[in-house]
C-alpha cells in the first residue's frame, strides 16, 4: 500500500474529549475516528489491526472445537422476559417500538438467543457437549464510555458459549476455554493473567477475567509475583502487603484492565428457556452451560495502551497492521526508482508493505512512522547501497541488504 493513497491520515490533535492513551493514539495514527461517544469508525489501518485480532481468536475458538455462527442484533422483549433480563438490563440496554408496535432490543450479549436456537438442536445426550460461538457487534448503553475502545456503546465480541450434561464435563471444558485465552493473549503479545472473580449477575459460582496490567485499568487486582495467585479486589481474600494465600509470599495491588472473562452459566438460561436433554435412562434434565467472551476492540485497545512510548503506538508482531514500512528518503530519481523496485520485490515475497513514497519532509515522514507503530521501518536513501533496518520498539537500527531484510522479517513473524 502506498501511504499517499492510504485512507486516514495522521494529525496532530485530537478532541480533547478523548481521555485514554488507546484513543488519542489510534485516533492520531489514523487508525479509528470518533462517531460519537462510545462509538468508533475502523479506518483501513485499524481494520486490518482488527483483522488480526479477530483471526487469532478464531484460530483457538476452532482448536477447541468451536463452531462459528452469527446471531441477531434486534431481539423481541418476549424471550428476555423469560429470564427476567429486559427490566434487569433495562439500563443498558437499548429498547424500543419497532415499526409494527413491537417492543425489541439491541443485544448486549447472546445468552437468551444462544440458548433458544440450543432448544432446537439439542435433544438427546448424544448431542452433547456441543460449542457454538460468534463475532458480532454488541450494543450497550454505557454511562462511562470515556475510555476509548476499552468501554463502548458498540463493539465487536467473540463470544463463545458451550453445552454440557454434567458438571465435571462443564469444568473441563471451563479450564480448556481458560487456557485457550491465555494461548490467544500470548500470541497477541500480551502478558495476561487470570484473576478470580464474582459471577455477578451472570453466575453464582466464581468466574475468571483476564487482566493486563496497566495504568489504564479500571479494575485493582490483588497478584502475587511468586505463585501467580490473583483475586479481583473486589472478593479479595487478603489486602496489599499481606500474605498470599497459595505461597505465603507478599501480595500487591495492580491496576488492570480486563481483556476477556468466562463464567459457568449452570442451568441458569436453559431452565428459564425450557433447554433439556434426555439421558439414556429416558430422563429429561437442564442442560449445563458456560459463556465465554473477549472484546476484540478492547483486546486492540489494550495492546496500545501497553505498548506504546512517547512517539506512539508499538504493535506487537501478531497486531501489526503492515510486515514492514517502507521509507523513501531519496533526493535522487535514482534512489527513488530503487525504493519502489525494493517496495515491489518485498511485496513479491509475501511482505504486507506500508510504503510512504510522499513527497513530504524526512522528519514529518520519521514521525508519522514512528506513531503508526508498524514493527520494522525499513529505510532506502542516498547515502548507503545498504537499507537501513530499523526495530520501532527500541529504534535499534542495522545495516542490511534486501536478502538480510526478508530473513530478518521471517525470523520475528514465525
Amino acid at each position: 500500500m502506498k501511504q499517499s493513497k492510504l485512507f486516514g491520515k495522521t494529525r496532530k490533535e485530537v478532541s480533547k474529549d478523548e481521555k485514554s492513551i488507546n484513543a488519542e493514539l489510534l485516533t492520531k495514527a489514523g487508525y479509528i475516528e470518533k462517531h460519537m461517544a462510545g462509538v468508533y469508525n475502523y479506518l483501513p489501518l485499524g481494520l486490518r489491526v482488527f483483522r488480526k485480532v479477530e483471526n487469532v481468536i478464531r484460530e483457538e475458538m476452532d482448536a477447541i472445537d468451536g463452531q462459528e455462527m452469527l446471531m441477531t442484533a434486534l431481539q423481541p422483549k418476549e424471550l428476555w422476559q423469560k429470564t427476567g433480563r429486559w427490566d434487569e438490563m433495562a439500563d443498558i440496554m437499548y429498547q424500543f417500538k419497532d415499526g409494527h408496535g413491537s417492543e425489541v432490543g439491541l443485544a448486549t450479549t447472546h445468552e437468551e438467543v444462544v440458548t433458544e436456537i440450543a432448544r432446537q438442536q439439542i435433544n438427546s445426550y448424544k448431542d452433547l457437549p456441543m460449542f457454538v460461538y460468534q463475532i458480532q457487534d454488541k450494543f450497550r448503553n454505557e454511562k462511562r464510555a470515556k475510555s476509548g475502545l476499552l468501554r463502548g456503546r458498540e463493539f465487536s465480541m467473540k463470544d463463545l458459549y458451550s453445552f454440557h450434561t454434567n458438571q465435571e464435563d462443564l469444568d473441563k471444558f471451563y479450564m480448556v476455554c481458560h487456557d485457550a485465552y491465555l494461548k490467544i493473549y500470548k500470541r497477541l503479545g500480551l502478558e495476561a493473567f487470570s484473576v478470580e472473580a464474582s459471577g455477578g449477575s451472570m453466575s453464582k459460582e466464581f468466574s475468571h477475567e483476564f487482566m493486563v496490567i496497566t495504568e489504564a485499568g479500571e479494575d485493582i487486582t490483588i497478584l502475587c509475583k511468586k505463585c501467580a495467585w490473583a483475586q479481583n479486589k473486589e472478593i479479595a481474600q487478603v489486602k496489599n502487603g499481606e500474605k498470599c494465600p497459595k505461597c505465603g509470599e507478599k501480595v500487591i495491588e495492580e491496576k488492570t484492565v480486563e481483556a476477556g472473562n468466562i463464567f459457568r452459566l449452570g442451568t441458569k438460561y436453559s431452565s428459564a428457556l425450557g433447554l433439556q436433554y434426555t439421558d439414556k435412562e429416558g430422563k429429561k434434565n437442564d442442560v449445563l452451560m458456560g459463556s465465554y467472551g473477549i472484546g476484540l476492540g478492547r483486546v486492540m485497545g489494550t495492546v496500545v495502551e501497553a505498548s506504546h512510548d512517547k512517539d506512539g503506538i508499538v504493535w506487537t508482531a501478531a497486531t501489526s497492521p503492515y510486515h514492514i514500512h517502507l521509507l523513501n528518503l531519496a533526493k535522487t530519481d535514482k534512489t527513488s526508482k530503487r525504493a519502489d523496485e525494493i517496495y515491489q520485490k518485498l511485496t513479491d515475497l509475501g511482505w504486507d508493505v506500508l510504503y510512504d513514497e510522499r513527497d513530504i519532509s524526512f522528519g514529518k515522514k520519521f514521525k508519522d512512522a514512528d506513531l503508526l507503530g508498524i514493527c520494522w521501518q525499513l529505510i532506502v536513501s542516498d547515502k548507503n547501497e545498504d537499507l537501513e533496518l530499523v526495530a520501532r520498539a527500541d529504534h535499534k537500527k542495522e545495516m542490511a541488504s534486501l536478502d538480510n531484510v526478508d530473513k530478518k522479517l521471517k525470523e520475528f513473524y514465525k
